[in-house]
């Protein structure tokens, strides 16, 4: 067993099935963009790109490196951006931390840094809010998966990518300060890593 027990068994239990065929279709283009990499046996980046970069590009990101591990996909690196630098919303930290990541906090700043480990033997992935072009991200090579409208319509040129892609998932901004916040970013991490198994399922091997 490569991942942590907790998340290992998480991502077991995940059903792609039941995936409409319009969301199929929304994840193909990431498909081929993974399977011509792997085909060409280079380097794989993906950088998930949202507008604050605090909630849906971290969570895709953080899943999308997990589910490579699980599929055993290698010489796959996932980053995140957004079109402006903010915060990594607390509540995205404690539905990772609820679903098996170990993660810590370095720094009380405004815009910590944190460590979250998914696998046994693997670095831990190290995420904080940035800019999608930040130092931290790469500069060419790489797939800009746009993960919210508003960075896909406010960012039209992404310098360095060499594939553009659009999978757009609901805020779940919207439930902050209710008392559905919980139920809701629990769905939407649940629903991005359905997706992302059902993505890495696909990669030849």
């Amino acid at each position: 067993m490569k991942l942590l027990k907790p998340i290992q068994e998480f991502i077991d239990e995940l059903v792609t099935a039941n995936l409409s065929e319009e969301r199929k279709t929304v994840l193909q283009p990431l498909i081929d963009y993974i399977n011509s990499k792997k085909k060409e046996d280079k380097p794989i980046q993906l950088n998930f790109i949202c507008t604050h970069n605090s909630r849906r590009s971290h969570l895709a990101q953080i899943w999308a490196q997990t589910v490579a591990e699980y599929f055993g996909i290698k010489n796959i690196t996932c980053y995140s951006g957004g079109t402006e630098a903010t915060a990594v919303y607390p509540m995205v930290v404690e539905t990772l931390e609820n679903t098996g990541f170990e993660i810590s906090k370095e720094g009380d700043n405004k815009n910590p840094i944190y460590s979250i480990k998914y696998a046994l033997e693997k670095s831990p992935i190290i995420a904080f809010s940035k800019k999608y072009d930040d130092e931290a991200n790469p500069a060419a090579g790489f797939a800009a998966i746009m993960t919210c409208s508003q960075a896909d319509e406010g960012c039209p040129f992404v310098a360095g990518s060499e594939k553009r892609i659009s999978i757009m998932y609901e805020d779940p901004k919207i439930s902050d300060g209710t008392p559905q916040q919980q139920k809701v970013y629990t769905a939407r991490s649940e629903q991005i890593a359905i997706e992302m198994k059902f993505v890495f399922s696909q990669i030849i091997s």
